[in-house]
């Protein structure tokens, strides 16, 4: 009976042992698939985050090496930097404007093509086509569009009797001209949101809703408004974070001008990266940005408490 004993243990620590060695093969298998993007994660993330941190306290110009200063640049964006107040504007100016018209402009679409008709397909990526389409080449020909003596734009108005503005050489119209140029390019992507949304909605609170009486106004408010409250919440979320983040359109467009009349936040960290070689400043530019972002995204998750509905 010992005997027995001891060769079920024995099996059994041979088995343990087997198990062990292929657990350890599968992992080290697995690891090694994955380490490419580990090692490019660790590089190009968590290093630049840590070095531009870092940066964020000394007075460098990208070459020489660093001064630690503290928390000078962060005390002087408040005190000696006109510009940082007035590109935080001018983001919250764009942010404010694009994202409701965005969101709209993407709703209506989503509404029309969610419908059953003849050449719906391509209608659906005639609209996306833009959000896919790079940013520079937008940049070029919307800057071609807008000149105000040869541009398609001011041609179509002169040809209704109106004389159109200088667009991008006014202080007054030039983000204006951007944001319609942004939102045209950015309507396909609620859009399509929206558009997979409308497609997974219930059928019966529609059926319910018509034997009751209801409107197709009624039933868009009561109904399918309300039940894509979450999908309205991940637009908000993600269009903030892009609208905070604009950059190509400025940059290929305007160039921040006329004056500063379109230099945004980011536009301004690149040209204190790059253009004037303090790089420390405009790390710390960065995590401003970052900790604004954050503060704006965590506030709009805890308050979807009180308008978003999951059915």
């Amino acid at each position: 009976m010992a005997t027995i004993t001891m060769a079920r243990d024995t099996s059994e620590q041979v088995n343990t042992a087997d198990v062990r060695r292929a657990r350890r093969k599968q992992n080290l298998t697995g690891w090694l698939f994955i380490s490419p993007i580990v090692v490019g994660v660790v590089a190009f993330q968590f290093f630049p985050i840590l070095v531009s941190i870092v940066a964020s306290l000394t007075d460098w110009n990208g070459i020489s090496p660093p001064k630690f200063v503290g928390l000078k640049n962060f005390s002087e964006m408040f005190t000696d930097d006109p510009l940082f107040l007035q590109t935080f504007k001018n983001t919250v100016y764009f942010t404010l404007a694009s994202i409701p018209l965005t969101i709209g402009i993407g709703l209506v679409l989503a509404l029309l093509c969610a419908r059953p008709i003849r050449g719906v397909a391509f209608f659906r990526t005639a609209y996306f086509a833009p959000y896919v389409t790079n940013v520079v080449a937008i940049g070029f020909v919307w800057f071609w569009f807008f000149q105000p003596d040869n541009g398609v734009i001011n041609g179509l108005l002169s040809q209704l009797g109106i004389n159109g503005p200088q667009w991008l050489s006014s202080s007054s119209w030039a983000m204006p001209a951007v944001i319609m140029v942004s939102v045209w390019q950015g309507i396909g992507y609620p859009m399509i949101i929206l558009l997979a949304g409308l497609q997974g909605l219930p059928n019966e609170f529609y059926e319910s809703a018509k034997i009751d009486g209801a409107s197709a106004a009624q039933r868009l408010r009561f109904i399918t408004l309300p039940l894509l409250t979450p999908h309205f919440l991940f637009l908000l979320i993600t269009q903030f974070i892009s609208s905070f983040q604009v950059f190509g359109l400025i940059y290929v467009m305007t160039k921040g001008g006329p004056g500063h009349a379109t230099s945004v936040y980011i536009y301004n960290i690149y040209q204190n990266a790059f253009s004037y070689g303090k790089v420390g400043y405009a790390s710390a530019m960065a995590w401003i940005l970052f900790v604004v972002i954050a503060a704006v995204t965590f506030l709009q998750w805890k308050l979807q408490k009180r308008w978003v509905f999951y059915s």
